[in-house]
């Protein structure tokens, strides 16, 4: 093949996995604004409210590992095909269920293919881009999308659920499925990992478990963090982390080889990552509730009430793009947190008859500049210096981190919530101003963990600039067929 014909394609094969990237990460908050109308429709009680949102996160952090490594065995292109169609199937039983049960698992099943589906996007990226500025340029589409995927999903949710149905916010991704199945059939290139290839089993059953018993006690915290289950499920899932950990470091051909995580720098970036998850999915809840049911927004007008940090995000991530190869990545992630964080202790302010463009949209503007700083930065350093064959193994763990943290942050910070507006409402509070109070140490709780995100990054993301950004990154090999 001509190389004339080669480089469009490559840029083709970018458009596909973009529009995979989109719909990955606009599903874990697309049906947030649709919440209420689903709830009234379904009867859905509070706790399964929450686990629309949490059974998708959960199940797609919890197997995102094992969704790289087969991926990485089975073939890349493949597991994304395949990841694809079952997502869209998924979407359509979701987008037709009958009462709350159906909807979790539809959820939990979207998870479950967006676990094969989108570590083999991002591996497909990491070698189809190798090296030099145009890897930059592929990771810098993957930021934007990444960084405006979730607020998208809010304004969309809004739009459909206001116009035709809350269902629609799960039947949509049917037509971004079927244009990125054409698009991959056509564009993608097969590659996958060179040599020897044997699952790890024992490896895929500890670490699931342990992360869904480690989610699953972190939700069970709003009944009280010293309840017997809350601290059972949570020292079971640290345990089954643990041995997961021991198996990793003895079996041959690991799910995760401990080589990709005790990276100083990649280890960071990936506490990191899960850091921002929790906010970015956890915060972006409760603020969705307050334009909703204090503020009485309507669907579309709560959704277009995030825009800001979208349009934020769209602006501010190209110029970061242009400037990390000059100022390096470590300013930048000890910078970006706490900008984010001035922005999440900003909101903490809001009152239950208070202004958005006074109260919400200041808020708004600094965490989107902060998130900014963090998306392509976090991303790319994640994955630089990983080997060809670890390729699947790293991208899972960048996305797993996000997901699981997400999943914990909205557990974490439902139990805030929850412990707060029962206080508030014991002491006379009105219903009104007791979900405030409920959002607002949410807020709070989001900020510490930001900040907590740049103490990270002074600790860990160490290194001259050279170091951390390397302008050439060794050849990946792809295998075409």
């Amino acid at each position: 093949m001509s190389d004339a014909l080669r480089l469009p394609n490559r840029w083709l094969s970018l458009a596909v996995l973009a529009l995979t990237q989109l719909v990955v990460v606009l599903d874990a908050t697309i049906v947030t604004i649709a919440l209420p109308d689903a709830q009234a429709e379904l009867g859905l009680s509070d706790l399964e409210r929450q686990w629309v949102v949490t059974a998708y996160v959960l199940v797609f952090g919890a197997l995102l590992l094992l969704g790289g490594r087969i991926a990485d065995y089975w073939g890349r292109k493949r597991a994304f095909l395949v990841g694809l169609l079952g997502f869209g199937i998924a979407s359509a039983l979701g987008g037709l269920a009958q009462n709350g049960t159906e909807l979790v698992i539809a959820r939990g099943l979207q998870g479950l293919f967006a676990a094969l589906l989108a570590p083999a996007a991002l591996a497909l990226l990491t070698v189809t881009f190798a090296s030099g500025r145009d890897r930059n340029t592929a990771f810098a589409v993957f930021g934007i999308i990444g960084g405006s995927g979730a607020a998208v999903g809010l304004i969309l949710g809004g739009v459909l659920t206001e116009f035709t149905s809350w269902r629609w916010c799960l039947l949509v991704n049917v037509v971004f499925v079927i244009l990125g199945f054409i698009g991959g059939i056509l564009y993608l290139r097969e590659s996958r990992a060179e040599g020897e290839n044997r699952l790890d089993i024992w490896g895929a059953i500890t670490v699931t478990l342990g992360l869904g018993s480690l989610v699953y006690g972190f939700s069970l915290a709003e009944d009280g963090w010293g309840s017997a289950n809350t601290i059972g499920f949570l020292a079971l899932g640290a345990g089954l982390l643990v041995l997961f950990v021991v198996i990793e470091s003895r079996v041959a051909q690991p799910l995760l080889p401990l080589r990709v995580v005790a990276n100083r720098v990649r280890g960071g970036a990936f506490l990191m990552q899960a850091v921002v998850g929790s906010v970015l999915i956890g915060a972006t809840l409760y603020l969705t509730f307050h334009f909703q049911i204090v503020l009485g927004m309507r669907p579309l007008m709560a959704g277009l009430a995030n825009v800001a940090m979208t349009i934020v995000i769209l602006l501010v991530v190209p110029f970061l793009t242009k400037l990390l190869p000059t100022v390096g990545p470590r300013p930048l992630l000890i910078a970006g947190p706490l900008v984010g964080a001035a922005g999440l202790w900003y909101l903490s302010g809001i009152t239950p008859g208070g202004n958005y463009f006074t109260e919400v949209l200041p808020g708004l503007v600094l965490l989107g500049i902060g998130l900014s700083m963090l998306f392509v930065t976090l991303q790319n350093l994640a994955l630089t210096g990983v080997a060809p064959h670890d390729a699947g193994a790293a991208s899972a763990t960048v996305n797993a981190a996000l997901q699981i943290g997400g999943s914990i942050g909205v557990s974490v910070f439902t139990a805030i919530y929850a412990g707060v507006e029962q206080r508030s409402l014991e002491t006379g509070t009105d219903m009104l101003a007791a979900f405030t109070d409920g959002y607002s140490a949410v807020f709070i709780a989001a900020a510490i963990a930001m900040v907590a995100a740049s103490v990270i990054a002074v600790i860990f993301i160490r290194g001259s600039k050279s170091d951390l950004l390397p302008q050439n990154e060794h050849p990946v090999a792809v295998h075409l067929g």
